[in-house]
């Protein structure tokens, strides 16, 4: 059975197979690489994934979900319907997805995946990512670091979907090194790259797990708002929604464009504003230089300068503006390179990853070495007893893995019968302020003189696949203690798990046979709450005329009421909301032209 690569995003989700000596990007059921990361309930208690949800997104959020990567190993909760989902859970929902578009595609089970997670995820996150993956029927053995795929995938020098490269497109084959840009809807992951032969080596990452592209959508929002003397608090949910997802599509129109608009019915009046390029440099310059210290920390981490980078690669769709680029070129004097599409590269890379771990053939010799993001080390009590417990590395952050260290500590008090080895992750000096992943207690000899202080040896043994093993021995009996550390929030019974599973298995899912019309119809509801008057009469007149097609059961009406139905919408959606009806009236008059 084939195993899959996910890129299991903010924003999208998508997944990709190593397959006749490349990676292949696989499709979902509406014949898209990307699925949204959105999940929902509608008014039938039937659960929505992916593209139907984030439609339903704007006119019922309240019961649907999204940018829950954020918050992965949290114990953040959202209710949808009857039922509380964590993090984990909608991730699941999301991946089930995933799993069953890719059996079908590939035409055999799905069971097994490579899942990307952000470089700079701590054990709590990686470990909820695994989880997620698991409640969705996936054996997930290995996790990936997103900029590590990235990297993967420009260094093989494959054409993606319907590409032919290049001999400028292509990375020199010499050693060289690179710097991955990973800038997604809700996280920012940096890393410096070091490419020799068939080997990928990770020098150093950086980042912030909550830097994205959605905190530009806010900004912009807020900018819009302050234009017009609003008050977010007394926006509706609905009004909120339709305002994010407009400062959005203007952020993505300014990818491509000089100038934009946005435009908003709030309080039944229509609000617009006017954006150009400059215009976003100001809204984004607060989260442009909030990218400097993540990046100053990679660099410094490496020992490189700028002189020593060869290139900047762009990965995450948010990679894609021409102001993060030019910032970028702007700060290093190398113009970023986006030959794969920054949407898709990491996906690309799970894809070959998950290939390498088949042990295919054309990736035999291929080696991608890890490091690990965060320092790892144990809570150590200061001499002056009254001042806080410091935090003693053991493994520094950016150690190539697997990696093993040992440190020697002595007990704090005389006549002391045990110690306890608190496991801390972080970059904190005072051990509190550190992620604390675990606790071991362990048995000394009690001393007879007032002055012996017993000394233990403490190794850490961290792997690729994030399992941390503590090893302490204590020095004047050999005795060893051992444990595996795996984070107590994330870790459950294997019955627990099952039973988990088996209650996600059995909420209704809506049928996804034919969610290529259910998006049309949630489409729909969308531009009716988004709209009144005449339009919203147009919206649902288009609504009721696409579903008596739909009852006809007949494939080739359905088909053409469904692309006659997308074309009046994107009429709606895409034009000034003062000149929308004289284009709709346009086209019926065009059709019955036609017909006549």
């Amino acid at each position: 059975m084939a195993i899959i690569g996910i890129d299991l995003g903010t924003t999208n989700t998508l997944a990709s197979v190593w397959k006749n000596g490349t990676y292949e990007l696989i499709p979902n059921s509406l014949g898209s690489y990307l699925t949204p990361s959105v999940v929902g309930v509608n008014d039938k208690g039937e659960i929505l994934t992916g593209q139907t949800a984030k439609e339903q997104l704007g006119f019922r959020p309240e019961q649907t979900v999204s940018s829950f990567k954020r918050y992965m190993g949290t114990e953040k909760t959202w209710r949808l319907g009857e039922k509380n989902f964590s993090p984990q859970e909608l991730s699941a929902l999301v991946l089930t997805q995933i799993r069953e578009d890719a059996s079908r595609y590939l035409g055999e089970p799905v069971e097994e995946a490579v899942i990307s997670v952000p470089a700079y995820f701590n054990d709590m996150q990686r470990q909820a990512t695994r989880m997620a993956g698991r409640l969705a029927g996936l054996k997930v053995e290995r996790l990936v670091n997103e900029p590590s795929a990235a990297a993967l995938a420009y260094r093989m020098n494959l054409p993606g979907p319907g590409e032919t490269l290049k001999t400028e497109e292509l990375l020199p084959e010499e050693d060289q090194t690179f710097l991955v840009f990973d800038f997604g809807g809700g996280t920012l992951d940096i890393s410096i790259v070091d490419a020799f032969d068939n080997v990928i080596e990770i020098v150093a990452v950086a980042g912030d797990n909550h830097l994205g592209g959605d905190d530009i959508n806010q900004a912009l929002a807020e900018r819009f708002l302050a234009e017009k003397h609003l008050d977010e608090g007394n926006l509706t949910k609905e009004e909120r929604a339709s305002l994010l997802r407009e400062s959005e599509r203007l952020k993505r129109l300014l990818s491509s464009e000089e100038k934009g608009n946005m435009e908003v019915v709030i309080g039944g009046e229509i609000r617009q504003m006017e954006l150009d390029q400059k215009g976003l440099l100001e809204v984004a310059a607060p989260v442009l230089e909030s990218i400097g210290l993540p990046l100053s920390r990679a660099m410094t981490d490496s020992g490189y300068g700028w002189g020593d980078i060869d290139g900047i690669i762009m990965v995450g769709g948010s990679g894609k503006m021409p102001v993060v680029q030019n910032y970028l070129h702007f700060l290093s004097g190398k113009k970023p390179v986006c030959r794969i599409d920054p949407d898709v590269a990491v996906a690309a890379g799970a894809g070959i990853y998950a290939g390498m771990k088949e042990r295919a053939g054309e990736l035999r010799d291929m080696l991608l070495t890890d490091i690990c993001p965060f320092t790892l080390g144990t809570e150590v009590t200061q001499e002056d007893r009254s001042a806080p417990s410091v935090m003693a590395p053991v493994i520094e952050r950016n150690s190539t893995l697997p990696v093993s260290r040992m440190a020697r500590y002595t007990t704090a008090n005389p006549f002391q019968s045990h110690c306890t080895v608190r496991v801390l992750q972080g970059e904190h000096r005072l051990a509190e302020q550190n992620l604390c992943l675990g606790e071991l207690d362990v048995e000394v000899p009690v001393g007879q003189d007032p002055g012996h202080r017993e000394a233990i040896d403490v190794r850490y043994t961290y792997d690729i696949n994030g399992i941390l093993e503590i090893d302490v021995t204590v020095a004047s009996t050999g005795k060893t203690t051992s444990r595996v550390i795996i984070n107590k929030n994330i870790k459950m019974a294997e019955e627990e798990l099952r039973l988990r599973r088996e209650a996600l298995q059995k909420l209704k899912i809506s049928p996804r046979d034919q969610e290529i019309n259910r998006v049309v119809l949630a489409r729909g509801d969308r531009l009716f709450e988004e709209n009144t008057g005449e339009v919203r009469q147009y919206v649902s007149r288009f609504m009721e005329e696409f579903t008596t097609a739909l009852g006809t059961q007949n494939g080739r009406t359905i088909q053409e009421a469904r692309e006659r139905t997308t074309e009046l919408f994107d009429i709606i959606e895409n034009s000034p909301k003062k000149s929308v009806k004289l284009r709709l009236d346009k086209y019926l008059y065009d059709e019955w032209r036609r017909n006549q």
